[in-house]
């Protein structure tokens, strides 16, 4: 999938509940925050002010100059975790061994961000951060930044629910990567097609994506000798 207009974005977010689809994702721009600590904190809380600013400022300045932009996307988020034995945690989780504590998310890692369609550039960023900075006091602006990124090969599955309730759909999608002959790279990705502020819990669509790659150590060929 080389094409980064909405045609390719629009088939990438057309998940179907409960069904692992496995994808290449093209290049796309963001806006992004990196950060720390609980999805609900007050870190997180301001990202997403200065992120929806930033987002909805450039829309609105190209459809004052052109007549016309493009949509502003969902919000999606990269997740991870941090300190001793993390990555082993992760995993366990992953399959369905282990829980994610309340406790454990001031280990958390997360990157917030918003893809910003074309013709929306770093340009028309660099100028909407400006006229957010001139309106606002968000106290996140200052870390707001333009990123250019391929995602690649990966795994996704259509949540529908709470998000507290995500990790079956995490062991389904996980398990597919396996049996696909792949493995998880990169970061747990998520994306929250669904309002939390305007929906009900059981109607949340939260898109869950993980970056794979081919398994170095595939499962062994039976032998064909007799």
């Amino acid at each position: 999938m080389k094409s980064t207009g909405i045609p390719a974005v629009d088939a990438l977010y057309a998940v179907r509940k409960g069904r692992v689809e496995f994808v290449d994702v093209p290049e796309f721009g963001f806006v992004q925050i990196d950060g720390g600590g609980a999805p609900g904190g007050a870190a997180f809380t301001d990202a997403l002010q200065a992120l929806y600013s930033v987002s909805y400022g450039a829309h609105f300045a190209l459809k004052k100059a052109t007549g016309q932009a493009p949509r502003v996307m969902a919000l999606e988020a990269l997740w991870w975790v941090d300190g001793e034995d993390a990555e082993a945690a992760m995993h366990r989780f992953a399959a369905g061994e282990a829980e994610i504590d309340e406790s454990d998310h001031d280990q958390w890692g997360w990157r917030a961000m918003i893809m910003q369609l074309p013709p929306i550039d770093a340009g028309m960023i660099e100028q909407a951060i400006e006229a957010a900075r001139l309106k606002r006091d968000l106290p996140a602006l200052a870390r707001v930044s333009y990123h250019r990124w391929a995602e690649g090969p990966s795994a996704q599955i259509m949540h529908v629910g709470p998000y507290a309730t995500e990790r079956e759909s995490i062991v389904t999608l996980h398990k597919a990567i396996a049996e696909h002959g792949t493995c998880p790279r990169g970061r747990h990705h998520e994306i929250y097609l669904g309002d939390p502020r305007t929906s009900a819990p059981d109607k949340l669509r939260t898109i869950l994506r993980q970056p794979v790659e081919p398994n170095a150590t595939p499962p062994d060929t039976p032998s064909l000798e007799g």
